[in-house]
């Protein structure tokens, strides 16, 4: 483990290793696998990564790969993500080392380079609960005025574009102008969540939406890009069902599914789900529950670090999204 004196500085040096924007990040050792967006969005904030592999791991190994390479290769950040403990030996030269390098554990690099919080596989310890708590009585009432707000002001603005999505719909699909579906929310409590319909009714049952979907009319299609079908949930967040941003309320045959292959997937419920959220601005739309567990992992991020400012970036990256017709 990182002496106390590591410990201490780690979140602040990892911040300010951010903020710089340049030089190279070493990994030592490959416990747990960093993900192809992942990767994308490291070499956006360094020039370069580096890697020592875990059958390297040793002292003078280690010692002598940062003695070679700390000024060549421009190294500012070290992350230790191996399943072996750190000795003294080289905590002692960490130490040496902290006022030309960072360090930082996996973890604590997920959470404040990549903006996510790790979920550990390892279903065998509850420690990680007590990490994750819902809203604070003050970010609550702060999210309700947020959601009055919001919802009002959207439905007022919005309205032409819902007029015009119902006549669409008709026209191009025979059916239901609303699709109703049981998703869970707070509590792990069902509720009937409000979207456009769009899809043919009748198709094939498909828990997933597949690339190129056949059974997605047009104007569904634009309107799921564009995240138009999400509008009637307005009427759930002025209900109290939902909040206007928060974790995705999912349908409740996938939560059985992910609630048996992911750890601590329902701790995303502790909080009302949103129409748009962290996970969902940050990571494409799920396939699978590989991409749950993804998302999970932006959704934590986002109920344990609740503060205003980042209700505001989750706003703007929705209207990029939105503008951009890039559905997630």
């Amino acid at each position: 483990m990182f002496r106390k004196e590591i410990l201490n500085k780690e979140k602040n040096s990892v911040e300010d290793t951010e903020i710089s924007n340049n030089g190279s990040l070493l990994i030592i050792g490959n416990k747990y696998t960093l993900s192809s967006m992942d990767i994308i969005k490291i070499k956006k904030k360094f020039d370069n990564i580096e890697y020592l592999e875990e059958k390297y791991i040793s002292d003078e190994k280690i010692i002598n790969f940062l003695k070679d390479n700390i000024h060549t290769k421009d190294i500012r950040l070290v992350v230790f993500n191996s399943s072996k403990e750190l000795t003294t030996n080289i905590i002692n030269f960490f130490i040496e080392l902290q006022n030309s390098i960072s360090f930082a554990t996996f973890d604590s690099f997920e959470e404040n380079i990549l903006n996510k919080i790790y979920v550990p596989e390892d279903k065998s310890s509850i420690n990680y609960l007590q990490e994750i708590q819902p809203y604070s009585r003050f970010a609550y009432v702060s999210k309700r005025v947020v959601d009055y707000v919001g919802a009002l002001t959207l439905l007022t603005l919005t309205s032409p574009v819902m007029l015009y999505s119902v006549y669409k719909i008709k026209k191009e699909s025979k059916g239901s102008i609303l699709f109703k579906q049981p998703r869970v929310g707070q509590n792990g409590k069902d509720f009937n969540c409000l979207k456009f319909r769009s899809m043919h009714e009748n198709s094939k049952f498909d828990p997933y939406t597949r690339k190129n979907d056949s059974r997605i009319f047009p104007w569904g299609e634009f309107m799921r890009k564009s995240r138009i079908d999400e509008l009637p949930q307005l009427f759930n967040v002025l209900k109290g069902d939902m909040h206007l941003i928060g974790p995705r309320a999912e349908w409740n045959i996938l939560v059985k599914e992910y609630k048996n292959e992911i750890a601590f997937y329902s701790q995303r419920h502790i909080v009302k789900p949103g129409i748009t959220g962290w996970a969902q601005v940050n990571y494409p739309y799920g396939v699978n529950a590989k991409d749950a567990r993804e998302k999970l992992m932006f959704d934590l991020y986002y109920i344990k670090n609740w503060n205003m400012w980042l209700e505001f970036k989750t706003v703007l990256k929705t209207a990029s999204v939105v503008i951009g017709k890039k559905g997630v």
